[in-house]
């Protein structure tokens, strides 16, 4: 009896997926729940397991686009599970052969830096052996983002010149390389060049600019960051900070929370902040749902959760649809000042940047300070200006008197 492998319904909006690499090879025996394959949708990546234990049986190749509900493979489920291979020792007389011998996983027998298929063709393209990369995957098998990022070894210095030959020369220096690598888009980086192109020719996309005094937020978090840690198992972070702000400043400026919805516009009396992550694949925006009746403590843990699952290509689609509202701090990467964009149907954007010691005038004495500069992006069709500056502004007032998030002044 045999069992089929089909690409399974991802996502209400999703179609077409990519089947990225294998993670077993033909004819392989594959436990139930066990990993098999690796497909790649326009949102996200994700592993497919097995339904049923069986001997795999390929047929699609890596790299394919698919529709949902194709068929890849099947699994023979009558195939009997392969006995253990049995160990054997290697003979007293040649005790140096264990040192040739394959590094193995303590737990499952198998090859250490294996890589997948789609792995080992950018390393066979590049010239590297798998035994120079190591396998951030399960097993310590090698991945595709492995490959991509691994490095040609240097090649080894010649030997030198026997001392017969002293008229020998040295070859000419060669100038720097100039080579070309061609790699296909992913999908999901498809998708988000699409998106961001979208968002540029469909909105009046303007952006206002602030800036907020740290020291406060700075001097609070320092404060207490030890105990939050220890009462709630989690650190303080900035992000939930400016995620609290943010619904309190969305619950006095419904517009800058709402969405164009054809000739309507729709507001929203909840605040669903869309937390953008930068991941190996790309840039994605997890959602915290409810934000506004969330604690500091349950921020960060979503936002740890979310975050965690994104880079490690685990998030669902459903954890990044319908967000209100997104914040993106482009300050971990060192930026000092940007225009972020929209991301559709939200309406509005805050874009956090890097924290510079600056003197700044405070009640007529020049002092220095924990400056950071913030922008919000909206979309003027339904955001005026006054509302997105007074928003910003009233942002950058929670910000710098913190007290105020906690008695909701």
């Amino acid at each position: 009896m045999s069992v089929e492998l089909k690409i399974p319904v991802i996502g209400e909006s999703v179609t077409e997926v990519t089947l990225s690499s294998w993670l077993k090879k033909d004819g392989d025996y594959v436990a139930e729940g066990e990993a098999v394959c690796e497909i790649e949708s326009d949102k996200a990546s994700m592993e497919l397991p097995a339904p049923s234990a069986g001997v795999l049986k390929i047929m699609a190749e890596a790299g394919s686009e698919l529709k949902i509900g194709a068929k890849i493979g099947e699994l023979d489920t009558a195939a009997a599970k392969p006995a253990a291979a049995a160990k054997t020792e290697a003979p007293a007389a040649a005790p140096k052969a264990e040192a040739a011998a394959p590094a193995a996983t303590a737990s499952s027998g198998k090859e250490v830096n294996y890589p997948s298929p789609a792995a080992r063709k950018i390393l066979d393209e590049k010239g590297v052996s798998a035994d120079d990369v190591k396998g951030s995957g399960k097993d310590g098998r090698i991945t595709k983002d492995d490959a991509v990022n691994a490095s040609a070894p240097a090649p080894a210095a010649k030997a030198a010149a026997p001392a017969a030959a002293p008229t020998a020369t040295r070859a000419p220096t060669v100038p720097g390389a100039r080579a070309t690598r061609p790699e296909k888009m992913t999908r999901l980086r498809k998708t988000i060049a699409s998106k961001l192109v979208e968002a540029k020719n469909t909105t009046a996309m303007l952006t206002t600019f602030n800036e907020v005094d740290m020291f406060e937020l700075m001097a609070l978090r320092k404060r207490y960051k030890d105990a939050f840690t220890k009462k709630h198992g989690v650190g303080l972070g900035f992000m939930s900070l400016f995620t609290k702000a943010v619904t309190v400043a969305l619950k006095d400026w419904p517009a800058v929370n709402a969405q164009i919805n054809g000739d309507e516009i729709l507001y929203h009396d909840y605040a669903d902040i869309g937390i953008a992550v930068s991941t190996p694949r790309g840039l994605v925006v997890p959602v915290v749902r409810n934000a506004e009746s969330l604690s500091l403590a349950e921020i960060e843990k979503e936002i740890l959760a979310l975050a965690t699952k994104a880079r490690d290509g685990k998030i669902t689609i459903e954890e990044m649809q319908g967000g209100t509202f997104s914040i993106t701090n482009g300050g971990v990467f060192g930026s000092m000042l940007s225009t972020p964009i929209l991301n559709l149907p939200q309406s509005a954007i805050l874009g956090m940047h890097n924290i510079i010691e600056r003197p700044v005038a405070i009640n007529g004495q020049v002092v220095i300070r924990p400056m950071m500069y913030l922008a919000l992006s909206y979309d003027h069709r339904i955001i005026d200006g006054r509302e997105s500056v007074s928003f910003l502004k009233q942002v950058k007032e929670l910000l710098e008197d913190p007290s105020r998030l906690l008695l909701d002044v």
